[in-house]
This record gives C-alpha cells, structure tokens and sequence, in this order.
C-alpha cells in the first residue's frame, strides 16, 4: 500500500514540473491594442504608432501573447521593439506589454511592462502573423 501512495505522490509531482506558465491577460474582452515603437524596458511610449480595433487583429495578439510560454532570455541592453497596450472595452485596467519581434521563422519575446522581468516567447507561427500586423505598409 505505501508503495501505491509513493507513486501517487511522484505522479503528482512530475505532473506539476511538467506545467508550464504562459501569459495571461484579463478575462475579459479586449477592446483594442495600441501599438508604439518602444523607449526601452519599463516604459511606455505614448506614442502611438497604430491602433488594432478588428477582431482578427485582436484575436492574432491575444493568441500571440496567452500562448507565449515562460522562457528566461537575456534581453538585457537590447531595446524592446514595440510596446503593447491592450485595452479591454469594460475600462478594466489594461495590460502593457513590450515586444522584441522576431525575425521569420523565429519566436518573439514578451514581457510584461510591470513585472519581475520574465520573459516569455512566442511561437513562429505568432511571429509570422505579429510581422505581417506590424511591418505591413
């Protein structure tokens, strides 16, 4: 019997190693995302460069960011690109968010503007959709 409840244990535990943490926004639904060129990690330029209110064009940026997983990059000394602002359309506080874009075929880095530093990555297919958003002319 204390051999069935060991491995109980150890299941359970594997289990929790195994989770993985991604970012999260409100549960709310999100009214639009403001995009700026960015000033550097912990600010938010106000600056607007583009405002996405479509759906696909929310959807695309909440895919991107609820499935970007935790990964700790050295970012340090490197500039995000962009600053994401969403913005729920309940008036909710909203979510800044910094974006170093990705080249083709590699992940973006997330992270958020008030936190402890951690980084999360996104997948290509994220970037790939974030590039054709963001470098459109």
């Amino acid at each position: 019997m204390k051999w069935i409840f060991t491995i109980g244990v150890l299941m359970v535990l594997t289990a929790c190693q195994t989770e993985v943490e991604t970012m999260v926004l409100l549960d709310e639904k999100i009214g639009k995302v403001e995009v700026s060129e960015s000033n550097g990690v912990g600010d938010v330029n106000t600056d607007i460069l583009e405002v996405f209110k479509d759906d696909k064009s929310i959807q695309t940026f909440q895919d991107a960011i609820e499935t970007a997983v935790m990964k700790q990059i050295d970012v340090e000394g490197e500039d995000p690109d962009y600053d994401l602002m969403v913005l729920y359309e309940e008036g909710y506080p909203s979510h800044p968010i910094h974006l170093w874009l990705g080249e083709e075929g590699e992940p973006s880095t997330l992270s958020y503007v008030v936190g402890e530093g951690e980084t999360y990555l996104t997948t290509e297919k994220a970037t790939q959709a974030l590039r054709e958003m963001l470098l459109s002319e």
